[in-house]
C-alpha cells in the first residue's frame, strides 16, 4: 500500500472527490494549513495598517476602508502610505516564495532558489541598467528587471542543453552567473552620478520604503498573467515527479512543462525585483517552512509563508530599530543564518 501511495504521489491525508468523469484531489492538512496562513496574512496586513508613529485604531481603520466619514490624516496614512506598502510586501514575498518553490521542486535541490542560482542578480542588473544607463522610468525599470531575469534563464537553459545542470552543479553555475551580474551592476553604479547611485544602492539592498500604487499596479497586472499560468501547469508537477517516461504516458510533455514552469518562475522573480529590489532569502526559506508545515510541496502555501515573512520583516525593520532600515538588511541577516542551518542539515543527510 505504501508503495502504491509513493508511486502515485497520493499522501495519506489526500481527499478525492469524483464528479462524473472528473476527479479532484486535495490534501486535507495542506488545505487547512494554507487557510490558516491566509488568515495570518490578513492579520498581518491589518496590523501593518494600524501601527506606526501615527497609530490608527480599529474603528478609524474600518471607517477608512469602508469609505465612511474619516479624518483626512487617517485616510492619508492608510490609503496613501501603508496600504500600498503592505500590498507590495504581500505580492513580492508571495511571488518570490512561489518562484523558489517551483525551482526547488523542478530541480529536486533544496538550494535551487532564485537568490542562489543567479536569477535575482540578473534581474537586478537588468533593472539598474535601464534605470541608470538608459535613464528609464518605473515602468521601463520593471521591463529591464524582467529582461535580466529572462537573460539569466536563457543562459542557464543553454548550459542545461549542453551538459545538463543538476544538483550541486546547478548551484555552482548559478553562483557564478550571480557574481558576474553583480559585478556588472557595480560597474554601472560606479559610473553613475552620486545621487542616482545612492538611490540605486538603497534599492539594491531591497526596500519597501516609498512604495505606492504604481508599484501595486505593476505587481497586480503581472500576477494576473503569471498566476493563472502556474495554476494551469500545477498538475504537471506530480507527473514530472514520476519521471519523463511516466509523465509522457500521462499526457505531460516533460521538457515543455519544465520550460513553461521555469519561465513562469523567472517572470515572478523579475516582477518582484522590479517592485522592491532584490530582496534575498525569502525565495529560499519560505518553501522549506511551508513544506514543514504542510508536509507537502504546495506552491500556494509557500506563497502565503513568503508574504507573511516579508510583511513581518518589514514591520520589524520599520519599527524595531532606532531608525528604519531597508527590509533587505533584515532578510539577508536572517537568511544567512537559515542558509547555514540548511547546509548543515542537508550535509548531514548527504543531499548537498
Amino acid at each position: 500500500m505504501k508503495g502504491l501511495i509513493a508511486s502515485t504521489g497520493i499522501t495519506p491525508t489526500d481527499r478525492v472527490l469524483r464528479t462524473g468523469r472528473a476527479t479532484v484531489r486535495w490534501d486535507r492538512r495542506g488545505a487547512t494549513v494554507t487557510a490558516v496562513l491566509v488568515v495570518a496574512v490578513a492579520v498581518m496586513i491589518v496590523l501593518s495598517l494600524m501601527v506606526g508613529e501615527y497609530t490608527i485604531g480599529p474603528s478609524a481603520l474600518w471607517d477608512v476602508l469602508t469609505g465612511a466619514p474619516q479624518r483626512r490624516l487617517d485616510r492619508f496614512f492608510v490609503l496613501d502610505r501603508r496600504l500600498p506598502r503592505v500590498l507590495v510586501a504581500v505580492g513580492v514575498g508571495g511571488g518570490l516564495a512561489a518562484a523558489g518553490a517551483i525551482f526547488q521542486r523542478l530541480h529536486h535541490n533544496p538550494l535551487a532558489s532564485p537568490d542562489i542560482i543567479g536569477f535575482t542578480s540578473g534581474s537586478a542588473f537588468g533593472a539598474v541598467f535601464v534605470l541608470i544607463a538608459l535613464g528609464g522610468s518605473l515602468t521601463t525599470g520593471a521591463i529591464g528587471a524582467a529582461a535580466g531575469a529572462l537573460a539569466t534563464f536563457a543562459i542557464i537553459g543553454m548550459l542545461t542543453a549542453v551538459g545538463g545542470l543538476r544538483g550541486t552543479r546547478l548551484v555552482l553555475v548559478g553562483i557564478a552567473l550571480g557574481a558576474l551580474a553583480s559585478s556588472a551592476t557595480t560597474y554601472i553604479l560606479s559610473q553613475a552620478h552620486l545621487p542616482s547611485a545612492a538611490v540605486a544602492h538603497t534599492w539594491l539592498i531591497g526596500s519597501l520604503s516609498g512604495r505606492g500604487w504604481g508599484h501595486v499596479t505593476i505587481l497586480a497586472l503581472g500576477l494576473a498573467v503569471i498566476a493563472p499560468l502556474i495554476a494551469l501547469l500545477h498538475r504537471s508537477f506530480r507527473a514530472l515527479d514520476l519521471g519523463d517516461t511516466v509523465a509522457a504516458t500521462l499526457g505531460v510533455r516533460g521538457g515543455h512543462a519544465r520550460l513553461a514552469l521555469m519561465l513562469a518562475a523567472t517572470l515572478l522573480v523579475g516582477l518582484a525585483v522590479a517592485a522592491a529590489g532584490p530582496i534575498t532569502f525569502i525565495a529560499l526559506a519560505a518553501p522549506h517552512l511551508a513544506r514543514g508545515l504542510t508536509r507537502g510541496p504546495g506552491i500556494l502555501a509557500a506563497a502565503c509563508v513568503g508574504a507573511l515573512l516579508l510583511g513581518i520583516s518589514d514591520l520589524i525593520a520599520e519599527h524595531a530599530f532606532p531608525a528604519p532600515v531597508p527590509v533587505g538588511v533584515l532578510t539577508v541577516s536572517i537568511g544567512g543564518i537559515f542558509l547555514l542551518w540548511l547546509l548543515i542539515r542537508e550535509g548531514i543527510s548527504h543531499r548537498v
